[in-house]
């Protein structure tokens, strides 16, 4: 089963039904979220391609192909989204582990690429709040990000869904010879983020 948004109330998707996963809210009524499979590794890496190309938001300098993105589908626990947007993928959100210690087990970083033409329409805030959904549904408890500081809509975009900026790392690696800081940002999921709320009384 696959969902098209706008997405009609009901209970949260679950890994059951693994290709719906789908965003809270809409701005388009020809957006379709859902688990990535072997046909859009092109896509998802002419995506990455381009978001290399431009300098703005990851160190990688060389293209990635096709077959390295197949090597990252399938793994467990490591959700990988793409967006379509009337029919053609259109972004691509995933989750890695951060560690391969036990005790952080639960804790993942995320990346989400968007093509140039689907950028500044609210397609990045529906992608990323999927992802968060998968995340929880495979038992993460936090996922953190690592943005470039001076990447505006990167980290606008961890604001509006709920990340929290931890702080910055200084001159944390060079891309073409410049120095380059990195913002960290990070959101609670699922038993922890419920372990900080206070319930209040009426």
């Amino acid at each position: 089963m696959t969902s098209t948004l706008p997405v009609p109330t009901g209970p949260a998707v679950t890994r059951a039904d693994p290709d719906a996963y789908v965003a809270r809210m809409s701005t388009f009524t020809a957006v379709r979220i859902r688990a990535a499979g072997e046909s859009d590794a092109g896509a998802i890496a002419s995506i990455y391609n381009e978001g290399i190309a431009a300098r703005e938001a990851t160190f990688e300098t060389g293209e990635r192909t096709a077959d390295e993105v197949v090597g990252w589908l399938g793994r467990e626990g490591e959700p990988v989204l793409v967006a379509e947007l009337d029919g053609r993928v259109a972004g691509w959100a995933r989750v890695l582990r951060s560690s391969d210690r036990c005790a952080y087990s639960g804790v993942g970083e995320y990346t989400i690429y968007l093509s140039a033409t689907a950028r500044g329409r609210g397609l990045g805030r529906q992608l990323l709040d999927s992802l968060v959904l998968a995340a929880e549904d495979d038992g993460y408890w936090k996922l953190q990000g690592k943005l470039f500081a001076t990447n505006a809509a990167s980290v606008a975009l961890a604001r509006r869904c709920g990340f929290r900026e931890v702080g910055v790392f200084e001159r944390h690696g060079r891309l073409d010879g410049e120095w380059k800081d990195v913002l960290v940002v990070e959101r609670l999921l699922g038993e922890a983020a419920a372990a900080g709320r206070v319930e209040t009384v009426p």
